[in-house]
């Protein structure tokens, strides 16, 4: 069996890396299209993602905004979403082990794939290299499809001809679906299930956007319970 050097493992984080931010960058244009229908202008389009660079976040806060919902609906709901990232800090600091600037810049770039291709590879080098390319990789092409999406917007027309208006869904499925089908996956699916049938429940009585905040109250409170003295 040949033998995997430290230069073969970098090159496996790269080429992972790489491949990781075309498909993200590229999904961008369907951001900054939704963006823009939703009601949004090109800058504020581009500066969601620039700031915020969060594609679960972005894509709730143009859904809420765009179904009409409150202002705060929308800010919460995104919000909350993007609270995972910071839980993804002690994951990838100890790989990282940043310094000054290097630390604001990781933090920036704490996303989903960023966390996902770091965490995939158990050298500390790869695990750098997977973690920077893929974060800078992304935020370069998410932004430039971002501001290439919302210009072209306009001349699509509605995003539903093109099926853009299911991507913030099929985002959200593909995040979660690994977490609802892997060993040990009866607690998630039965927080999934509460979830499902509580924001279809309150969905046609509540403004947009709260049937997202009451329905995450399932996981707050399944997460209760499982720690609970006694409990299994």
């Amino acid at each position: 069996m040949a033998r995997v050097t430290r230069d073969d493992e970098g090159r496996a984080a790269v080429r992972q890396a790489v491949s990781v931010s075309l498909a993200t960058g590229l999904y961008g244009v369907s951001f900054g299209a939704l963006a823009v229908a939703a009601g949004l202008s090109v800058p504020q389009a581009v500066a969601l993602s620039l700031l915020m660079f969060s594609g679960g976040s972005q894509f709730a806060f143009v859904g809420v905004v765009g179904a009409g919902g409150l202002a705060g609906a929308a800010i919460a709901t995104a919000g909350l979403l993007g609270v995972r990232n910071g839980l993804y800090g002690p994951q990838v600091s100890p790989l990282l082990d940043a310094r000054g600037w290097r630390r604001l810049l990781a933090a920036q770039l704490t996303i989903d794939e960023s966390t996902a291709v770091a965490t995939a590879h158990r050298a500390p080098h790869a695990a750098r290299l997977g973690f920077w390319w893929t974060g800078v990789g992304v935020f370069v092409l998410w932004n430039v499809f971002t501001l290439l999406g919302a210009l072209v917007g306009d001349r699509m027309g509605d995003p539903a001809r093109y099926g853009l208006d299911a991507a913030a869904a099929a985002a959200f499925l593909a995040l979660v679906w690994p977490r609802v089908t892997g060993p040990g996956s009866r607690l998630p699916q039965t927080v999934a299930a509460g979830a499902v049938v509580v924001a279809l429940a309150l969905t046609p009585v509540v403004p947009a956007g709260i049937p997202v905040l009451l329905a995450a109250l399932v996981a707050i409170v399944a997460g209760a319970v499982s720690r609970a003295p006694g409990t299994a």
